[in-house]
């Protein structure tokens, strides 16, 4: 967990003093590098870092972009509704990946990310994400938020293979 919270207060004063702005609605790719760290059984990431590798990526999109003016400092916080991963081939200690965050589209409560995973040009894994900004235990309106972070389409509607996804979530929770 250590590495976690050092790993955000880097992307927070890279983002801040060194890293150029960006439109939230651009697509953010980064370099990583599979450590010793992030194995299980010495030799492929685990499944929980690929989650940790999606967390990083959000948040410098938020520090990057107008986002965090329009939420943080106001006391509106993003929240994970769901999010779903797809593994196709692991990624082996030591080796190069990029991920790509992709802004999805939203509604008014949610907003919906894809990211990314390859390696040497080949899909190794591709996490979704669901996620709505709160203020007081209450989901905010989208849309105005995202327009007054510089998001100049007024929708732009999920696909319909995102949203269906995510359509079951809250009956599976139910039962």
């Amino acid at each position: 967990m250590i590495y976690y919270w050092l790993h955000l207060i880097y992307i927070y004063i890279g983002s801040k003093f060194f890293w150029k702005k960006i439109d939230l609605d651009s697509d953010l790719t980064r370099i990583r590098r599979v450590s010793i760290l992030d194995c299980d059984s010495l030799r492929y990431m685990a499944n929980s870092k690929y989650f940790y590798y999606m967390d990083f990526i959000r948040f410098e999109i938020l520090f990057r972009s107008k986002l965090y003016e329009n939420t943080f400092k106001k006391g509106i916080f993003p929240v994970l509704g769901s999010q779903k991963i797809i593994y196709k081939k692991p990624l082996k200690r030591w080796t190069k990946f990029s991920i790509t965050l992709i802004l999805d589209g939203w509604d008014e409560k949610w907003g919906y990310h894809r990211q990314v995973f390859k390696q040497n040009n080949e899909i190794c894994a591709i996490g979704y994400t669901k996620f709505a900004l709160w203020k007081n235990r209450k989901a905010l309106y989208l849309p105005k938020i995202l327009a007054d972070s510089g998001i100049k389409k007024t929708e732009m509607n999920p696909s319909s293979e995102m949203l269906n996804m995510f359509k079951n979530d809250y009956e599976m929770i139910k039962n």
